[in-house]
């Protein structure tokens, strides 16, 4: 596991928007898994500008996002396609047509919906590069602790804190779903690439459980040390619990010539 201290919030989302367009650039044909929540919007927000200076077309990019809520339709302003709609894809040349969430309605079958999206993954050539956050109780997606480390896509229900958390987006008398649609660690652990990002202090817990804790299933993310090419990407103020933030920095100082003459994406050649 790779671990990028940054100054700021606004330079994890520098970093960050910096890679998927270089990995854009490299493969125009690429597959991206997308999150949403408040960590990854500054860095759609770089994207939109970034496509706007025309640095990227995501004309060929095919997405599929993590998770989405059950109980309310693609079209209400709750859901993350209308989230996802609002924050990129409204402000990029994207097909729609190849951008994917994992919905299953009242009337669907959650686990045949759930290995429809797996198929359907696969079917695309698999993701070349998962963007993640970080819940403050260390989730993923929207595997809650004790998920599975062998979970595929399916319906969970949320955490009361997750639901607490999430509560500041909607409006006192508006419904909010305890219900959603994830992809499971073991379909994130299959990307190519992965990328989590963390801001703020109130992740420090989430982030030092998910960096130097045991691989186990009461942090989910933990189960990114398993990954060949996980990175985690945080501010200093998310750092603040690391035993071994000084390596980290150092190890990230040595790392940035390599990269700079490879590139970060020299392991799809």
């Amino acid at each position: 596991m790779e671990v990028i201290i940054l100054d700021d919030a606004r330079a994890v989302a520098d970093w960050g928007a910096q890679r998927i367009v270089e990995l854009i650039q490299k493969k125009p044909q690429c597959v991206l898994g997308l999150a949403t929540g408040s960590t990854p919007l500054a860095i759609y927000h770089q994207l939109v500008a970034r496509f706007r200076q025309g640095e990227l077309s995501f004309a060929g990019v095919t997405t599929f996002n993590l998770d989405e809520y059950v109980g309310i339709d693609a079209e209400n302003p709750q859901s993350y396609r209308s989230y996802m709609a609002r924050e990129l894809f409204s402000g990029v040349d994207i097909d729609t047509r190849k951008s994917h969430f994992p919905n299953c309605e009242p009337a669907q079958n959650p686990r045949s919906r759930g290995s429809a999206y797996e198929q359907l993954i696969k079917d695309s050539g698999g993701i070349d590069l998962q963007i993640l956050g970080l819940g403050s109780n260390g989730h993923i997606g929207f595997n809650e602790p004790c998920s599975s480390l062998s979970s595929r896509t399916r319906i969970k229900t949320l955490t009361e804190s997750t639901v607490a958390d999430n509560s500041r987006l909607f409006a006192p008398e508006e419904y909010q779903p305890h219900l959603a649609m994830t992809m499971g660690i073991a379909t994130i652990l299959e990307a190519r690439r992965v990328m989590l990002f963390a801001t703020g202090a109130h992740k420090a817990a989430a982030v030092r459980d998910a960096i130097e804790g045991p691989l186990s299933a009461s942090c989910q993310a933990s189960a990114l040390q398993w990954h060949e090419r996980a990175t985690v990407i945080v501010d200093e103020a998310a750092a603040t619990l690391l035993k071994n933030a000084d390596y980290f920095r150092w190890a990230h100082s040595e790392n940035e010539p390599i990269m700079a003459q490879f590139g970060h994406f020299y392991e799809l050649d």
